[in-house]
């Protein structure tokens, strides 16, 4: 089977879409699918070997210096580009030009197009268009994402609760439930390192640790001041925040105003493969205050990572979190999401008890699972 991928973003700009996108390639190629990704070039990106990667060149966004915009001159050619290549099935990853770009190749071809819908918007455009009233953007948000769900032949979902917000919306089409796996053995590293001495963390004080986009609707100055009340109980936490985004600034002017500066530790963005892993070992608890996550894929690495997890069960990170196996679940409250976390960070029976269940939950989340569901999906919707 030939699926055509594309996608308004891909590495190296680091995000959600981008890891999911490549898991499902990885482990898709395992059950004999072939895919063919189109993506935005970056101008910084380094020569790529990958034979399966169509770059597209492209331009920078106005006040958005980390994503890219297709040139559309270059996907109205698309259609003679891929003129000699066979395809089964479009898959589109994103909303924007690639979402009007797949379906309207997928209805030349007379093929089937399907999208992942990965992002809850309407929790994000009040962030980055403050001047825009939010029930208006909620308005155009939700009429937007019906009306592109319903031009599809099928919608795929990462979690329960966005499947219940787009059926809200009015979306008709079938929706399907698959969220992306994680490759297990990528986080299955010792404890015993020295990522603490290397990165200058203190080497003997608990640890908590928040991993992803800095950015605004990940709710960190929540978390910020969750950690200032759990330091009026445990002076002796440190809590790192490991990644890059537009938030960065306003969240180290916010630790220092809180004067909590001297316990935050900000990292930037760790390599995935090698330094990611050995950050979640180094730690002794997970930290995610996020309200608007799809799914929330870091849960899931920090409990294979054998990490336990403190998170408010909000959107997605509510069929991970609710379980409560290797997780325990805060109140969206910052009172009581430090005392959770003092609590939890002075009670190691519990987080080896957590720790334990939440290795063993993950590994029903495995990724070649994951894309043999997803192989399956294209079967049944290019048959029928």
């Amino acid at each position: 089977m030939h699926i055509l991928m594309i996608s308004d973003v891909y590495f190296p700009r680091i995000n959600g879409v981008s890891t999911s996108i490549q898991t499902f390639r990885e482990g898709l190629a395992e059950e004999n699918v072939n895919v063919t990704l189109v993506a935005p070039d970056y101008n910084n990106a380094e020569s790529e070997a990958d034979t399966g990667l169509l770059r597209l060149p492209s331009r920078t966004i106005p006040f958005d210096p980390e994503d890219r915009l297709m040139h559309g001159r270059h996907l109205r050619r698309l259609p003679q580009t891929l003129q000699d290549r066979h395809f089964d099935l479009i898959h589109v990853q994103t909303p924007f030009a690639a979402h009007y770009t797949g379906l309207k190749l997928a209805r030349h071809r007379k093929i089937p197009c399907i999208a992942t819908y990965h992002t809850h918007f309407e929790e994000y455009f009040h962030h980055y268009l403050p001047v825009m009233p939010r029930p208006m953007a909620r308005g155009i948000t939700r009429r937007l994402a019906r009306s592109q769900c319903n031009a599809l032949d099928a919608v795929i979902v990462p979690s329960t609760a966005m499947k219940n917000a787009l059926h809200g919306y009015g979306v008709i089409r079938p929706m399907h439930v698959l969220p992306t796996g994680i490759p297990l053995a990528q986080f299955s590293a010792s404890a015993e390192n020295d990522f603490r001495l290397r990165h200058q963390l203190p080497p003997d004080r608990p640890l908590a640790l928040f991993v992803g986009r800095v950015a605004h609707e990940k709710n960190l100055h929540f978390l910020l001041e969750a950690m200032q009340h759990a330091l009026t109980l445990r002076p002796d936490l440190a809590l790192v925040i490991a990644g890059e985004g537009p938030a960065l600034p306003s969240l180290k002017k916010a630790a220092s105003q809180l004067g909590i500066d001297k316990n935050v530790f900000f990292l930037g963005y760790l390599d995935r493969k090698q330094e990611l892993p050995l950050c979640y070992a180094a730690a002794d608890l997970f930290v995610f205050s996020s309200l608007t996550e799809t799914q929330g894929l870091v849960l899931l690495e920090a409990m294979a990572a054998g990490l336990p997890v403190l998170g408010i069960p909000a959107m997605g990170a509510a069929d991970i979190l609710k379980p409560e196996l290797g997780a325990v679940c805060a109140p969206n409250e910052t009172r009581g999401f430090g005392s959770l976390m003092a609590e939890l960070l002075g009670d190691s029976v519990r987080l080896a008890k957590l720790s334990a269940d939440g290795q063993e939950f993950a590994q029903t989340w495995g990724a070649p699972e994951r894309a043999r569901q997803l192989a399956h999906l294209y079967h049944q919707i290019v048959q029928s």
